[in-house]
Parts: structure tokens; C-alpha cells; sequence
């Protein structure tokens, strides 16, 4: 207990923490400022396909791209690392390899797209003009894939030599310019659902190319030579691709569990989906802010096991899991007692709200059971323990499914146990992983 008092008193870890986390809440609240202002800009134009065409395009390319968040994760934990061992040779690798295999992906990701959007479209079954409007407005998005891409691996790699205002510059310029640029092509040039698509691909460009000007700049601050030999070997890229891959399994089965819950509110009415959407909305809410401090123990911990620094390492995790502590029950109490303005805010359709009453106490318990996952997912991140992270995710979501089809008698009280169980399992199976690795003295040996 001491050596956690002495930790948490430690008020230069305070300080080095809220200089990385602070930057990231700034930026994850500037993502739904963009969706909002691109949803009242093209709602103020004189036909609902135009509206219907800009979220249904833009729902099947965050559908796309959205699970390649890999791309940021793994870039800031093995930087982080390479900035922990004083290797700007190994730095210098990981930027290059990041940003070669976001341009591999956007190849790919292009060549399946229209397909892929084809057989969504067609599942859909849309009136003949939004189809028309969501294929031009998806068409157009396309053109701006590698920038995204790229941007994500260029936050992630800034964020891992804890320059986390040059992510947040990159996200803002992005996001900003965004809103600026729709309302110009959308409300001043009269370029309807095309120009919400080109400020979109714009402000990405512009994002990227102000990433690749940082990280250049980023550079010089950490001098070193890079091996074109593990550039060119396949053996230099199979710590990122295996790390990549089992990320990449780890989302996809967390975006398996956020679709089953849409699937199974679905069956159980159309004001039961619509109120569990409301109420996810402030999972969402809290995520945002929460994951700023697990971005910090990314960065930090991540430093801290490259530089073989335990002292540090601890001393991170109890600073940011304090504040993560403290910010959920912030959030928990937040919902006690306003959740029903939250959800009168989102809603004003008597029946869903309603509908959504009777859950707002699993929604004040989700921010105190979740918070463990999202730290823990800092740590391993900053570790490149994706193997552990897959595991633990195919677990819980294993766990969570049988609890689930278990508890289908309680109705919409059994989707949310089941639920909230999922989140509590995500904690459990990472911490009882990294106790064991503690155990071994193994958080500071090789994992790939």
C-alpha cells in the first residue's frame, strides 16, 4: 500500500500523464463535433435523400476504415518503446513501416469497397435516388482512404514519442477544417451531398500532410540511423504485422458484441433498439474522456518498459488508473442522477424515453466497470501485448454471449447483464494477464 501511496504522490508523473492525456480528450471531443455539423449542414438542404445519402455513405466507410484504428495503436507502442530504448534507428522503422502498411491497407480496403458497398446498398433495398446520391457520396469518400489511414498511424506514432499536441494538431486541423470546408462546399458552393464528401477528403490530406510534417520535426529530436535491411526482410515486419493482426481480431470481436446488442435490441421492439442507442450514446461520452488517460499509459508505459524502467512504469499506471478511478465515478454519478435530461436531450419521442428509464442505473455502472478495460488496453498497447489483448477479448466475448443467451428470459435486463458482464470480464481476463506476466517478470522480455 505504501509503495502505491508513494506512487501516487509522485506529482512529476501527475504532470507528465495530464500533458498527454489532456491533448487526447481535446481531440476524441472534436470527433462528434464533426458528425453533428455535418448532419445539421446537410439537413438544411431541401431533400431527406441528401441527408439519408451522408449518413448511410458515411456509415458504410467508417464501416471500412473503422476497425483499422489497429493502425494507431501498434505505431504508438512500439514508438513509445523505440523512444524508452534512445533508438531513433528503430523509431525512424516504425514510422516508415506504420505509414507502408496503412497505404497497403487503403489498396486493399479500395479494391473491396465498391463490392462491398454494392451488396450493402442492395441489402438496404434505398429509393433509386438516395442510392444514386450514397453511391456518389461513397465514391467520393474513397479518394481520401490513404490520407485517413496515414493519419491514424501518424497520431499513434506521435502519441508514442509523447508528442501529443502534434496529435492533437492533426486531429483538430482534420476535424476543424472539416466543418469549415462543409459548410463552405456545402452551404456557399451549392455542391450538396458531393461537397460534404470533398471536405471530408480535403481536411484528411491536409491532416496528413501536416502528421508527416511533425513527424519530420519529431525526428530530428531523436537522432539515429535506420536498418534498410529489417526494411527489407520480412523478418523486420513480423513483430508489427503479428501485433496488427491480433488487434485486428481483438476490434473485430468488440464490434461483434456492439452489433449483437443493435441485433437483439432490434428483437425486442423498435423503442427498446432506439433506447439502448441512446443510452450507449453515454458510454460513448465517457469513452472519449476516459481513453485520453489510457492514450497517457500507452505512451508512458509503453516508454517506461523500452527504457527497462519499473519505477515508472508503476508509478504511471497507479497515476492514470487513480485519475481513471476518479473520472469514472464523475461519470457514474453524472448518470445517476441526469440520465434521464441525457436521454430527454437525444429524444423527445415519449416512448423511447420511456423505454430507456428503467436501464439509466446499468448506465451509471457501465463507467466503473469499463474504466479497468479501456487503462488495461493502455497497458498492453504500450506493451505490444496484442496476443494477451486478443485472448482476453475472445474470452469475455465467449463469456458474455453464453451469459447472454442464458439470460434471454429477463427481456432487455438480460441484454444489459450480459452486457455489463462482457465489460467486467474485459478487466478481469487483462488484469489476471498482467499479473501473470508481472509474476514471470516478463513485462520487460520479448512478446514477439
Amino acid at each position: 500500500m505504501s509503495a502505491l501511496l508513494d506512487a501516487w504522490r509522485h506529482a512529476p508523473t501527475h504532470r507528465r500523464v495530464w500533458a498527454l492525456a489532456a491533448p487526447m480528450i481535446l481531440s476524441n471531443l472534436s470527433v462528434p463535433l464533426v458528425a453533428l455539423v455535418d448532419a445539421a449542414v446537410i439537413g438544411h438542404l431541401p431533400h431527406t435523400q441528401q441527408l439519408g445519402a451522408v449518413v448511410v455513405g458515411g456509415s458504410l466507410y467508417a464501416m471500412l476504415v473503422g476497425v483499422f484504428g489497429i493502425l494507431r495503436m501498434s505505431a504508438t507502442g512500439f514508438a513509445a518503446q523505440a523512444v524508452g530504448r534512445g533508438d531513433g534507428g528503430a523509431l525512424r522503422l516504425v514510422l516508415l513501416q506504420s505509414l507502408a502498411l496503412a497505404a497497403a491497407i487503403a489498396v486493399l480496403i479500395g479494391v473491396l469497397a465498391i463490392p462491398l458497398s454494392d451488396l450493402a446498398l442492395q441489402l438496404m433495398r434505398p429509393s433509386a435516388e438516395l442510392d444514386a446520391l450514397t453511391r456518389d457520396f461513397f465514391h467520393a469518400r474513397l479518394f481520401g482512404l490513404p490520407a485517413t489511414l496515414a493519419c491514424s498511424a501518424l497520431v499513434g506514432w506521435l502519441l508514442g514519442t509523447q508528442n501529443a499536441r502534434g496529435a492533437l494538431a492533426v486531429m483538430l486541423t482534420t476535424n476543424l477544417l472539416n466543418v469549415a470546408l462543409n459548410l463552405w462546399f456545402v452551404l456557399g458552393l451549392d455542391w450538396g451531398v458531393l461537397g460534404s464528401a470533398r471536405a471530408s477528403v480535403v481536411a484528411e490530406w491536409c491532416g496528413a500532410l501536416l502528421g508527416l510534417a511533425l513527424a519530420w520535426r519529431t525526428l530530428g529530436r531523436h537522432p539515429g540511423q535506420m536498418s534498410l535491411d529489417a526494411l527489407r526482410q520480412w523478418h523486420g515486419w513480423q513483430a508489427l504485422l503479428a501485433v496488427n493482426r491480433d488487434i485486428l481480431i481483438r476490434t473485430l470481436a468488440l464490434h461483434l458484441v456492439f452489433f449483437l446488442i443493435t441485433v437483439q435490441g432490434a428483437r425486442l421492439g423498435d423503442a427498446t433498439v432506439a433506447a439502448n442507442a441512446l443510452l450507449l450514446n453515454g458510454l460513448l461520452v465517457a469513452a472519449f474522456a476516459l481513453d485520453g488517460l489510457a492514450h497517457a499509459v500507452e505512451a508512458l508505459c509503453g516508454h517506461a518498459i523500452g527504457a527497462n524502467d519499473r519505477l515508472t512504469l508503476r508509478r504511471s499506471l497507479v497515476v492514470a488508473g487513480g485519475w481513471s478511478l476518479l473520472g469514472s465515478l464523475l461519470f457514474a454519478v453524472l448518470f445517476l442522477l441526469g440520465g434521464r435530461l441525457f436521454i430527454d436531450l437525444q429524444s423527445d419521442i415519449a416512448e423511447v424515453r420511456s423505454a430507456a428509464y428503467p436501464y439509466l442505473p446499468y448506465l451509471a455502472l457501465l463507467p466503473l466497470i469499463a474504466v479497468w478495460s479501456y487503462l488495461l488496453d493502455g497497458l498492453f498497447i504500450g506493451a505490444t501485448r496484442a496476443r494477451e489483448m486478443r485472448n482476453a477479448m475472445l474470452v469475455s466475448v465467449a463469456l458474455g454471449l453464453l451469459l447472454g443467451w442464458l439470460l434471454q428470459g429477463l427481456g432487455n435486463h438480460g441484454l444489459w447483464l450480459a452486457f455489463l458482464c462482457f465489460m467486467l470480464m474485459r478487466g478481469l481476463t487483462l488484469a489476471i494477464q498482467a499479473w501473470q506476466l508481472r509474476r514471470q517478470d516478463a513485462w520487460f522480455g520479448a512478446n514477439y
